[in-house]
């Protein structure tokens, strides 16, 4: 067999760096383009969320409602007095039964 000339290892280095060259501009490309895809998705921010859908403003509910809060704001106030006057009553009751026992008691005392 014979030996390669230098004339030939060269050109078989030239197509080697050439077809090298090509893989590696492929790639390079390849490279960019990813770079460049990245870039487009940083780039662009996600799609907003829709508004939510708010139903309009009825003042005739407003209405509604501030009668019945009155109307329980009354009942409450309403409760809580009737609820003083029976804890009146019960203390005006146990008063009284506390001085019947007391004059019963002290009668007793007198007798003995």
């Amino acid at each position: 067999m014979t030996e390669p000339t230098p004339l030939d290892k060269a050109e078989a280095a030239v197509r080697e760096a050439s077809a090298d060259t090509t893989a590696v501009q492929v790639a390079l490309a390849a490279v960019e383009l990813a770079k460049t895809i990245s870039a487009q998705q940083q780039a662009t921010p996600p799609p907003a969320a829709p508004a939510p859908r708010r139903l309009p403003a009825i003042p005739a509910s407003y209405v509604v409602l501030g009668i019945v809060g009155a109307g329980a704001v009354t009942a409450l106030a309403m409760a809580a007095a009737v609820l003083a006057v029976a804890v009146a009553v019960g203390a005006i009751a146990v008063t009284a039964c506390l001085l019947i026992l007391r004059s019963m008691l002290s009668d007793f005392q007198k007798r003995r």
